[in-house]
């Protein structure tokens, strides 16, 4: 149980830093017509900021479940097949089974790091803890998005709304500082994001089809001309 405690107390900061973000979540749907319930179990089910942001987005927008629903999800959410792989040789062996796929279901960025921050290996019961706040908070932060969001005044939704850049940001600028290919990665993504924002023709393209264009340009210039070397023992 003492694993267990220590995962819940690690995954409280992520819990709410996830209330703010999917609080956004919750005012962007109901905003677009979605009703409250349909919103909670969105974020329930799925707990993929970014998926689910495109994903609302390409709703809004028509876009083709297949085409541009499957292919972006994949696209946005293949890395955390990549964490979960990497997070494998850090647990003990409780993490095997049924408990993979329970556990699997609960990997974010945000748990990943915690989790690999670790220095011996952890078990089932701690990454349990770690996950269950976050769900909650993720989950819950749609919920007072989708009934309260409408009641507060206008300075605080929208402040809320920004959440998600403040995230984003968090989670791009540290790594940047310290390698200059992942630098070069992001510019070269905002560029891009940028041209189909405002060139002609390219703003016509659906976002769903800008998200996978720009990730796969973007990766495969960096893999090719800016790869990160890997570190020998």
């Amino acid at each position: 149980m003492t694993d267990f405690k220590k995962g819940l107390k690690d995954g409280i900061p992520i819990a709410l830093g996830y209330i703010s973000v999917s609080f956004t979540f919750g005012l962007q749907a109901v905003g677009v017509g979605l009703a409250w319930w349909e919103a909670v179990m969105i974020s329930f089910t799925n707990i993929t900021s970014a998926g689910q942001f495109a994903g609302l987005d390409i709703m809004v927008r028509g876009g083709g479940f297949w085409m541009e629903m499957a292919c972006t999800q994949f696209i946005i959410n293949l890395r955390y097949a990549l964490m979960s792989l990497s997070l494998s040789q850090k647990t003990d062996k409780s993490v095997r089974g049924i408990h993979r796929w329970i556990i699997g279901f609960g990997i974010t960025d945000e748990i990943f790091a915690v989790s690999m921050g670790n220095e011996k290996e952890i078990s089932n019961k701690y990454l349990y803890g770690l996950i269950l706040l976050p769900v909650l908070g993720w989950t819950g932060g749609t919920f007072l998005g989708v009934t309260v969001g409408s009641v507060l005044p206008s300075v605080v939704r929208d402040s809320m709304c920004i959440a998600i850049y403040g995230m984003f940001i968090a989670i791009i600028v540290p790594p940047a500082k310290k390698n200059s290919s992942i630098l070069k990665v992001v510019v070269i993504s905002v560029i891009l994001s940028c041209a189909f924002k405002w060139l002609p023709l390219l703003n016509n393209v659906s976002s769903g089809f800008v998200i996978i264009i720009c990730t796969i340009i973007a990766a495969s210039i960096g893999a090719i001309f800016f790869p990160i070397k890997e570190e020998k023992e």
